[in-house]
């Protein structure tokens, strides 16, 4: 994304919008709805400004699942303005996810500029059945494990399924790009990123059937209690997200309580799903310190020791960043 702005030249206060992040008018002729389609076509382009910075976290935390090559609001940011602004917020490292080929390229490239990110890359299960239509499933496949080989790639992701957006004649294509994802994983020693939306069993029940990698993250958990549990004894890693903080999620609430602290991540899954009181606004890296201090409220934590946690949990599934 090109920058518009040079970063702050002074540390950013609690409370404070960093100024780069602040609503702009957008360009002439610019519309609110995009031209791509496919994964791509879920970039919302909302225009409420970026929420404030919040209270910077006291212990460092990654960012587990991000998507920076999707521009949001009428702002455009740079990746070093991005990661500038996490930092100040206590987040100092991230891991960008592809979800196409454009992004999983993007992805490849970006994270050899800046060593405070890692990478993963995919074909997300939305995408599947339209390459499927397009007879190019295959080929994009065949790209994917080739960007999946980059040392700064470390996890295949995001993949799986998705039965909310995607009707019953794209599911075979999807559970076929699943389980090439799951191989690709398995052979090239990667963790595997999950996108499971509406479709807990069917993802429990292949990754059980095709043997799962050594590290399995189930990126934005979205079952309840019996899910979490499941992953406990699997060894799964749950990434929780902004999501946790709405109000109709008490079944995320209950996960987090029954799920092992061993396997516990947190991500934004910008710029989507923004924590509550944000709710509706652009979401970025340096939003997670809401999410990681809801985390700490609902488990009765303090947060030094959660941060310490989190941190570790991450590393053990993506390695160190150097």
């Amino acid at each position: 994304m090109p920058t518009s702005a040079a970063p702050s030249p002074r540390p950013f206060l609690p409370g404070e919008t960093p100024e780069f992040y602040l609503p702009s008018e957008p360009p002439a002729g610019a519309t609110d709805a995009p031209a791509e389609t496919g994964a791509s076509a879920r970039r919302s382009h909302r225009r409420g400004g970026y929420p404030p910075l919040p209270q910077p976290l006291p212990v460092p935390v990654i960012d587990n699942h991000t998507h920076f090559d999707f521009p949001d609001g009428a702002v455009a940011v740079s990746i070093e303005q991005a990661l500038d602004a996490a930092e100040a917020a206590g987040v100092t490292r991230a891991v960008q996810v592809g979800t196409d080929l454009v992004s999983s390229r993007f992805t490849a490239g970006v994270v050899a500029q800046d060593p405070r990110l890692l990478g993963a890359v995919a074909l997300h299960p939305n995408e599947a059945p339209l390459l499927a239509e397009a007879g190019t499933l295959d080929q994009s496949l065949t790209e994917i494990e080739e960007l999946a080989t980059g040392e700064r790639i470390r996890a295949l992701g995001e993949t799986g399924l998705d039965y909310f957006r995607t009707g019953e004649d794209g599911w075979d294509s999807q559970l076929l790009s699943f389980r090439s994802h799951l191989d690709i994983a398995k052979r090239l020693g990667k963790a595997l990123q999950i996108h499971d939306r509406d479709a807990h069993d069917d993802v429990v029940a292949t990754l059980l059937a095709d043997g799962a990698p050594d590290r399995v993250v189930l990126h934005c958990f979205s079952g309840d209690a019996e899910l979490a549990r499941r992953c406990n004894e699997q060894g799964w890693y749950m990434s929780f997200a902004g999501t946790l903080t709405f109000k109709n999620a008490a079944n995320l609430r209950e996960a987090l309580l029954v799920a092992d602290p061993a396997l516990v991540l947190v991500e934004t899954d910008a710029p989507f799903l923004t924590p509550h009181p944000h709710r509706g606004r652009p979401n970025a890296s340096y939003v997670m310190p809401t999410t990681v201090r809801a985390m700490a409220e609902i488990l009765d934590s303090q947060l030094d020791p959660l941060c310490a946690r989190l941190t570790r949990n991450t590393e053990a599934v993506y390695g160190h960043w150097g």
